[in-house]
C-alpha cells in the first residue's frame, strides 16, 4: 500500500499494475474516469470491487451495490479513503 501512495507524485502509474490498482492509482489522483475506464470492462472480483468503490466515490450508491455484489464483498460502511486503502492492502503486489 505505502508503495502505491508513493508513486503518485509520478505522471502516470507504474507499469505492470494489474487493472485494479491501476485504477485505484488514477482515483487517488483524482481522475475518475480514467480509474472508471481501467475497470469498466474487465470481469474479475477485484475489478467489480474497484469499480464499486468508484460508484461509491460518485455518490451512486446503487450502482456500487450492483458492483459489491459482482465482486461477493459487503457494501463498504467506512470512509472512502478507508476503503482505498483496504482494497490497496488486500490486492497489494499485483503486477501483470
Amino acid at each position: 500500500m505505502a508503495h502505491l501512495k508513493m508513486t503518485l507524485a509520478n505522471a502516470t502509474p507504474e507499469s505492470g499494475l494489474k487493472p485494479p490498482l491501476a485504477a485505484l492509482w488514477w482515483a487517488a489522483k483524482g481522475d475518475w474516469d480514467a480509474a472508471h475506464k481501467i475497470v469498466q470492462d474487465e470481469s474479475d472480483a477485484n475489478s467489480a470491487w474497484v469499480h464499486a468503490y468508484l460508484h461509491r466515490v460518485e455518490g451512486d450508491l446503487s450502482n456500487a451495490g450492483y458492483w459489491y455484489r459482482q465482486a461477493g464483498q459487503p457494501v463498504a460502511a467506512d470512509t472512502l479513503d478507508a476503503e482505498w486503502e483496504r482494497i490497496v492492502s488486500a490486492l497489494g503486489g499485483q503486477h501483470a
